[in-house]
């Protein structure tokens, strides 16, 4: 393997061929994620790998790792879990916020078995369908001090029969473990940190993963009804690391930042395997990740503080940053790239205006490992999410009534279909055998993923997104299915039609409201049928926030449901409410511009524009401001 193969240019759009003119296989990538481990302390021993933050107050204490620090834990963790029955196709489930140790055994559990990370947000429901599902008996979780919670999830599941071992993942700076480990009826209960005590620091020889083999589970939809499993190969997450890696225009030795949590894929893939194929070090944001208050406060002191040059976060975050005065040398930051939602112009040009840095998008699923198209700061495409990355196809297709595929031309708009190594092998439909069995649910054809999303690939492989064939929203980074909303709403007698959008919100980036049409002479209220809803639905985050009645639902040309004048709606809503204590503000009117929802607000001479658009920012919505 040498530098050239594993390395090629890939910093301008016109590098794609030629990064393909050379067989994937033929660059020589690890095996596996555990391989990624060791081969980063074999080449990097002495090299920082991580540095976790315990908050985002106390920035300037932090606990640190080299790369070969990080193997040696990494491989004893690993030996713990063998040592407590999992094997190469046993599930560990994973539910915590992020420590210094949580990242040891999400690695740890890849390299002994197979990697569950489950959003300790879910429903109590949701969590033990996950775990049934996964078949995993053995559970890492946060202890009493870094979450209250942990002990009590392992309960549940203890309870149901689900596990019978719990492994404790301690603070990040925390004394050693000493005292008992909390009691869990059922359950041998362990501190990680007492586990890897007798193990040594070996390279595992034995029961090690090929690339076919699953590496990991990650659930998708967040708050949808049912929650699925989607499996990764260590070939799908070795893939997409390389190719976040190599189309990264960073040096070696630049700082990443990362703040969200590793029950995410894009916190795995390219915040954690990219960096380590790299050699990068990353400094990992405190258990709160951008959640955090105190992370705002000094964000600009820990660029500075720890130099950090690249960062990855939903365009929410950027909204805030881009209002928070620049009081430290950030000089180092020259890479921050926004996905999960779209990329409000506004945002992102307050975000260069304030920091100098141009916000890059990036386009990705979880079925297709994380990331599958991406931007150029210096070559930038308006109105595309990206090109797609090295090795990944692709393509928009006309979807017939009985389901035939029909490939559409270059410009031409139709459902997004992606085909690759990054591709999942299924969703986890059952376990049969110590073995998963895995179905594409109709998402998989002949190689190809159905993305659900609407859009249009140019001639030089540049993705244009048109819309979000599910409308999935987005609260706190977190997917809300708007069909689970439809149904409950239209299980009132009185409502005929429903459509559940996102409305945009500064605290969750967005949250989910209903609009409706009802029955003539129907006494059904909006608050009622809030209510309603709120009765059916289980998880909290999915309950709507307001329902409107309206005369109709918007039709396309061809009587689909058409959501983005509701957004647009949505959005007025949002705003007029947070306008409301603002002199000299006239209008504010939601509207449909160049296909995306706008507002457009209209002040008389008393109104404080500085102040208007300062509040309007932190929605992280496309605005028009017109003084009269």
């Amino acid at each position: 393997m040498t530098v050239e193969s594993l390395w090629p240019a890939a910093q301008s759009p016109n590098d794609l061929p030629a990064v393909e003119g050379m067989p994937l296989k033929s660059r020589g990538l690890p095996t596996s994620t555990y391989d990624v481990v060791l081969r980063a302390a074999r080449l990097w021993s002495d090299r920082t790998a991580v540095t976790v933050l315990p908050d985002g107050t106390d920035y300037r204490r932090f606990a640190s790792r080299t790369f070969g620090e990080l193997a040696a834990d990494v491989t004893r963790a690993a030996k713990a879990l063998r040592s407590l029955g999992v094997g190469r196709r046993d599930a560990v489930l994973l539910i915590s916020p992020n420590c210094d140790e949580l990242i040891t055994a999400t690695l740890a559990a890849q390299a002994a078995g197979i990697a569950v990370p489950i959003n300790g947000s879910l429903s109590a429901d949701h969590t033990l369908e996950l775990a049934r599902l996964s078949g995993a008996r053995v559970l890492i979780t946060a202890a009493p001090e870094l979450d209250p919670a942990g002990v009590e999830r392992a309960a549940a599941l203890s309870h149901a029969g689900l596990i019978d071992t719990v492994i404790l993942v301690r603070p990040t700076l925390a004394d050693h473990a000493s005292a008992p480990p909390p009691e869990v009826a059922g359950a041998e209960v362990h501190y990680l940190s007492t586990l890897v005590e007798t193990q040594d620091s070996t390279p595992l020889s034995d029961g090690l993963a090929e690339p076919g083999d699953l590496a990991a589970l990650f659930h998708t939809g967040g708050t949808t009804g049912m929650p699925k499993l989607a499996a990764h190969t260590h070939g799908n997450e070795v893939a997409d690391a390389w190719m976040v890696a190599v189309s990264a225009d960073l040096p070696d030795d630049a700082v990443v930042f990362a703040g969200l949590p590793l029950f995410h894929v894009n916190a795995l893939i390219v915040t954690l395997l990219a960096p380590l194929l790299r050699g990068q070090p990353v400094v990992w944001a405190g258990p709160q990740g951008y959640r955090d208050v105190g992370l705002y406060q000094n964000f600009w002191r820990i660029v500075e503080h720890h130099r950090l040059a690249a960062m990855s976060a939903v365009p929410t975050v950027y909204a805030v940053l881009s209002q928070i005065p620049v009081d430290a040398d950030i000089s180092t930051l020259t890479s921050a790239v926004s996905g999960a939602s779209a990329l409000p112009d506004t945002v992102r040009q307050d975000f260069l205006d304030a920091t100098g840095v141009a916000l890059v998008e990036g386009y990705g699923l979880t079925e297709a490992t994380c990331a599958s198209a991406r931007s150029f700061a210096d070559h930038p495409r308006p109105g595309s999410v990206g090109q797609r990355m090295p090795y990944q196809q692709v393509k928009a297709v006309a979807v017939s009534e009985d389901g035939t595929w029909t490939d559409l031309p270059a410009g031409q708009i139709g459902t997004l279909a992606i085909s690759g190594p990054t591709v999942f092998p299924g969703y986890v439909t059952a376990r049969s055998e110590n073995v998963y069995v895995l179905d594409g649910r109709g998402a998989l054809r002949d190689g190809w993923l159905d993305t659900g999303d609407l859009g249009y690939v140019d001639n030089d492989g540049f993705v244009h997104l048109a819309g979000r064939a599910k409308d999935l929203i987005i609260r706190g980074g977190h997917n809300i299915d708007p069909a689970v909303i439809e149904d409950a709403l239209l299980a009132h007698p009185d409502v005929t039609a429903a459509a559940a959008v996102a409305r945009p919100d500064t605290h969750s980036g967005e949250v989910p409201v209903g609009f409706v049409t009802v029955r003539p002479g129907a006494a059904a209220t909006a608050d009622e049928l809030v209510s309603f809803a709120a009765g059916t639905i289980s998880e909290g985050a999915a309950k709507p926030k307001s329902v409107t009645i309206i005369d109709a639902i918007p039709m396309t040309d061809v009587g689909k449901p058409y959501k983005v004048p509701l957004r647009a709606a949505a959005a007025e809503h949002a705003l007029t409410e947070a306008l409301a204590g603002q002199a000299g503000v006239m209008r504010v009117t939601g509207r449909v511009a160049a296909g995306a929802p706008t507002v457009s607000i209209t002040l008389d001479p008393t109104a404080d524009r500085t102040a208007v658009e300062r509040l309007v920012k932190s929605f992280s919505v496309n605005y028009e401001i017109d003084e009269q």
